[in-house]
């Protein structure tokens, strides 16, 4: 039996609904799993109009029923969705309050054993905070959703695996929150997460904060004081990761053998947002994939907003979503081999 995956629309001021509808559409996609959309139907049967799709859009009964049928996309409703005070391209408390309802839904068909995997497409931060939610984004409510304490956001392109060790944070507190422990931490989830993928032995490069990682304690000591420490911890505990390295050339073993018998480097641990996010989408800006770590689900996403000024006018690029569901499945199909 395919994995059965909830996908929530996203904000619905934005792109989501229309790379969704647009990624169901794809054959690759109908092969590897039983997709349920977590959303509005309108809203859903208006985004097919937009981008061509002659898919039928039919309404779920009870979960269960989620056999694929050749045209047909089963949409499941949230009790109490409201979107009539929602308007394309902007942003609104009832957009974000919207997309936050099938956040959780989702979520509760994950916990509940319902779904293999969950996959969301984008929400506007502005929007979600408008409708009165105490999270900046989906990792931090997702986090909460679930219970989990420990999470880290990778980002996938191809073959490059990229896990934050911060994200979402000024610069200068970012820098503040790279410590021993949590460094340590990451480590732990991207090895976990990069075996789920199907590497047994998965090789990790941790990259430095500092310039030339700093450079012998020259530029910054944390490479030294922080990093190193948490590596060294790793390594005891059996996992393969090397470093610190610096920050402008990590990337490079990422993606290139490093020598005779030394393959390239299956996973980067970076230190702040920008460090990993720059690297992944200068590799795959249109097929980025977001997979959150930690959580007891697969949640996977599109690396890439709700493109609010692209809402409606059918040229939304669905290739991102497209990957976040075949990870999503692949991973869930993996998890039920174990």
């Amino acid at each position: 039996m395919l994995p059965k995956l909830a996908i929530t629309m996203g904000d619905p001021a934005g792109v989501g609904p229309e790379v969704v509808v647009g990624a169901l559409a794809v054959p690759a996609v109908a092969a590897v799993c039983q997709p349920v959309v977590v959303g509005d139907l309108d809203t859903l049967r208006r985004a097919a109009r937009i981008v061509g799709i002659s898919a039928e859009l039919r309404p779920l009964a009870e979960v269960e029923d989620t056999a694929s049928h050749p045209g047909i996309i089963a949409v499941l409703q949230p009790p109490r969705l409201e979107v009539t005070r929602v308007h394309q391209g902007q942003v609104s408390a009832a957009a974000g309050r919207a997309a936050h309802d099938c956040i959780v839904e989702a979520t509760r068909l994950a916990l509940a054993g319902e779904m293999d995997a969950v996959v969301t497409a984008p929400i506007h931060k502005e929007s979600l905070r408008a409708s009165g939610c105490p999270h900046p984004g989906h990792t931090e409510l997702l986090a909460s959703l679930t219970g989990a304490l420990q999470v880290a956001m990778m980002l996938v392109a191809g073959s490059l695996r990229v896990s934050h060790v911060t994200t979402h944070l000024a610069l200068r507190q970012a820098c503040e929150r790279v410590r021993q422990e949590r460094v340590l931490q990451v480590i732990r989830l991207t090895h976990q997460a990069v075996v789920r993928m199907g590497v047994r032995r998965p090789h990790i490069a941790v990259a430095g904060l500092n310039p030339h990682a700093g450079e012998g304690g020259l530029f910054g000591r944390e490479e030294i004081d922080e990093i190193s420490p948490a590596i060294r911890s790793a390594q005891a505990e059996g996992i393969d990761a090397a470093g610190p390295y610096p920050p402008d050339t990590v990337f490079y073993l990422a993606t290139q053998a490093a020598g005779p018998g030394r393959p390239p480097m299956d996973a980067v641990v970076a230190m702040v947002h920008d460090h990993g996010h720059i690297a992944v989408k200068l590799m795959g800006f249109m097929e980025g994939v977001n997979l959150t770590l930690g959580l007891p689900i697969i949640r996977t996403s599109p690396d890439h907003g709700t493109a609010f000024d692209k809402a409606g006018k059918g040229t939304a690029d669905p290739s991102s979503m497209v990957q976040a569901i075949l990870l999503a499945a692949r991973m869930a199909k993996g998890q039920r081999e174990r």
